[in-house]
C-alpha cells in the first residue's frame, strides 16, 4: 500500500503532494514501482496535528481519486470521516482505512456496515493532537488487541463480512518507544487473529528515537525496511510505506530467502 498524503501539514511528505496534480503523478510513480494499493489522505494524523473538516478534507482527495478511477491499483481513502469515507467509495474508492478504528465518529459503524467495503481497522489511543501525551498501557499487546477485536467482532455481529475486515496495530498512535517495540516484537499474536493484518512502520518516529539522535523522516528508510522484514517473518503480508521500490525489493528478497529455509 503505497501512501499519498494530499495534505499540507502529514510528518513525512507534508507539502510535497498538496498540489492536486503532484498527489495524481505520486500515485501514477507509486504503481509504477508495484503498489498494489493507494492509500489517499487528505488530514494529517502527525502527533500534534490539528483536524480539518471534512468538506476541506474532500476538497483535497476526491479531485485525486476521479483522475485514478482506471488505476491499475485498488483506491483506499484513509479517513475518520464517515462522510468523507461515502463521498470517496462513491467516486471509486474501493477500501477504507480508518485510524480510529470506527471509534471517531459516533456514525461511522453504521456507515461501514451500509458501504460493505474492505476495512482497515488502526488502533490510536486519544486523538492525534493528544495521543502521545503520556500515553499508559498496563498491558499494550493484550489491550491493543481487545479494542481490535471488539471492532471487528461490532461489525461481524451486524452481518459484516469478516473476509473484508483489516486490523492494524497503529504504531505511533498513542504509544511510547516501548510500546511499539512490544508490539512488533508480538505482531504474530495479531496475525494469528482470523482476520488480515496490514502493518504501517514506514518512517515512523521510533526509528529516530531507537538510533538516539536527529533523523528526519526521510533519512528512516533502513529501519523502515528492517521493520517491514521482521514483519514478513511474523507472517505479515500488508505493508503501507512511502517507499514502495525499495521497500518492495527487500521484501521481495527477504521472501525468497524464507521460502527456501
Amino acid at each position: 500500500m503505497g501512501v499519498v498524503n494530499v495534505t499540507p501539514d502529514s510528518f513525512s511528505d507534508g507539502g510535497k503532494f498538496w498540489d492536486t496534480a503532484a498527489a495524481i503523478d505520486q500515485c501514477h510513480k507509486l504503481v509504477e514501482e508495484g503498489a498494489d494499493i493507494l492509500d489517499l489522505g487528505g488530514e494529517s494524523t502527525r502527533p500534534g496535528a490539528k483536524t480539518v473538516t471534512p468538506t476541506q478534507e474532500q476538497d483535497r482527495i476526491l479531485p485525486v481519486v476521479e483522475a485514478l478511477r482506471d488505476s491499475a491499483a485498488l483506491l483506499s481513502v484513509d479517513t475518520r470521516n464517515p462522510s468523507t469515507a461515502q463521498a470517496a467509495v462513491e467516486a471509486g474508492v474501493q477500501i477504507w482505512n480508518d485510524v480510529t478504528a470506527l471509534k471517531g465518529d459516533p456514525s461511522s459503524l453504521s456507515s461501514a456496515l451500509k458501504l460493505k467495503v474492505p476495512l482497515c481497522l488502526m488502533h490510536m489511543r486519544g486523538s492525534p493532537k493528544t495521543m502521545q501525551v503520556d500515553p499508559t498501557y498496563k498491558n499494550v499487546v493484550l489491550e491493543v488487541q481487545k479494542t481490535l477485536l471488539e471492532q471487528a467482532d461490532a461489525l461481524t455481529t451486524r452481518g459484516f463480512d469478516p473476509s473484508l475486515i483489516c486490523l492494524d496495530v497503529g504504531i505511533g498512535f498513542g504509544k511510547t518507544l516501548q510500546h511499539n517495540l512490544a508490539l512488533m516484537s508480538n505482531l504474530e499474536k495479531f496475525i494469528s487473529l482470523p482476520f488480515a493484518h496490514m502493518l504501517g512502520v514506514s518512517r515512523k518516529s521510533y526509528i529516530e528515537k531507537i538510533m538516539e539522535k536527529p533523523l528526519p523522516a526521510n533519512q528512516r528508510l533502513p529501519g523502515s525496511i528492517a521493520t517491514a522484514v521482521i514483519a514478513l517473518q511474523k507472517g505479515c503480508r500488508l505493508f503501507r510505506v512511502h517507499d514502495v521500490k525499495e521497500t518492495q525489493q527487500a521484501l521481495t528478497i527477504a521472501e525468497q530467502i524464507l521460502r527456501v529455509a
